[in-house]
């Protein structure tokens, strides 16, 4: 399996230099080219690579910002008319905007909403929210109006408090009220990315402010149907915390359902192997209830305790005295987002928020 970081491959950097060579015939791409693999390109990781290209590309570069970011734009211009489809290393263009351009407010947001419909800017304007602040929130809320849904959905993402990969915004976090005209404009909106942008972000400020997502969620209640997924997508991490407002929402009360034999199938488990389990849930009453299913898995940490993480198994409709055994697979295999210790983990079930039985297993 290749590595993100190869996505910066020659033919990358050759059709870069041809499309800047082509609209200014003394950007030497021969040159660009041997700089950017003059280094230690081959060490470099996915990060490094990008800023690595970012600065390079700005030594061929007119040193005025004003031209420079005019060459970008036509570039993107010329890949959008021919069809071209953007790949993640084209994240290089926002990068330079947000490197170079931070100091040129208007140039650097006009170049925003033409780049975005290419590659996305999500991570390049966060910087100038920081700076500019109202400014900044002020054009994003106008993009919430724009006829191209990438622009729309930058106006979302990219003020998102809890962004992945992105720098913080702390005074949103702390205070998240100006986002919120912008994701009340966007909550209909004819293009589900931007439909999810919403509610990822939904979902960022209630890990901070639940009480706002709730009262959200109760006034966009029943608008349509796509404003109530939007909900139910925001949700996820209160559902998975067990928040009793957001239960109470949703019907999920934790009563009259029975939790039996659960049994783990591997009690020991090899480091990139699977533990399976199985259990038996019962609706203990005569009258259909919802029921949300989850398992806690909790992982041995570096320093004995343990830290658990919940994943979603079903929500549905169990009809009265409904019987049903669930199985399940949890994966061991190695990935780069999380490292396994040995020792003993806990399994629990969780319905409706409340976590029932528990048995442990070993991992070796």
């Amino acid at each position: 399996m290749s590595l993100i970081k190869d996505i910066y491959s020659i033919s990358f950097y050759q059709q870069l230099a041809d499309q800047f060579s082509g609209i200014k015939p003394d950007f030497d791409g021969k040159q660009f080219i041997k700089r950017i693999f003059s280094t230690n390109f081959n060490d470099l990781e996915w990060k490094e690579r990008t800023k690595h290209s970012t600065q390079t590309l700005h030594e061929f570069m007119p040193p005025d910002f004003e031209e420079a970011v005019e060459l970008i734009n036509q570039v993107v211009k010329n890949f959008i008319a021919t069809g071209h489809s953007a790949g993640l290393e084209y994240i290089i263009f926002p990068d330079y905007i947000e490197t170079y351009g931070i100091d040129h407010f208007e140039l650097a947001v006009r170049s925003f909403e033409l780049v975005t419909t290419f590659i996305t800017c999500e991570f390049a304007v966060r910087p100038f929210i920081i700076k500019y602040r109202e400014r900044m929130i002020a054009v994003m809320e106008k993009w919430a109006g724009s006829p191209h849904a990438a622009v729309r959905r930058l106006a979302s993402e990219g003020i998102r408090p809890r962004l992945p990969w992105a720098m913080a915004i702390p005074f949103l976090k702390q205070d998240p009220a100006p986002i919120l005209p912008i994701l009340n404009l966007l909550k209909n909106d004819v293009s589900e990315s931007v439909r999810r942008s919403v509610a990822n972000n939904l979902n960022d400020i209630s890990k901070d402010h639940p009480v706002i997502l709730l009262d959200i969620a109760r006034h966009w209640k029943g608008i349509s149907r796509d404003t109530d997924a939007i909900i139910k997508h925001a949700s996820r991490t209160l559902l998975k915390r067990g928040h009793p407002d957001i239960l109470h929402y949703y019907g999920l009360d934790a009563t009259d359902f029975k939790i039996t034999d659960l049994y783990i199938e591997t009690p020991v488990v090899k480091i990139g192997g699977q533990v399976s389990f199985s259990f038996q849930i019962e609706n203990a009453q005569p009258q259909p209830k919802a029921l949300r299913l989850e398992y806690g898995l909790y992982y041995q940490k570096s320093n004995g305790l343990l830290s658990r993480k919940v994943f979603k198994i079903s929500e549905r409709i169990y009809q009265g005295s409904e019987i049903n055994r669930i199985q399940r697979n949890q994966s061991f295999k190695v990935i780069t987002t999380r490292k396994f210790y040995t020792g003993r983990h806990k399994i629990s079930i969780i319905v409706n928020g409340e976590e029932t039985l528990m048995t442990d297993f070993e991992l070796i």
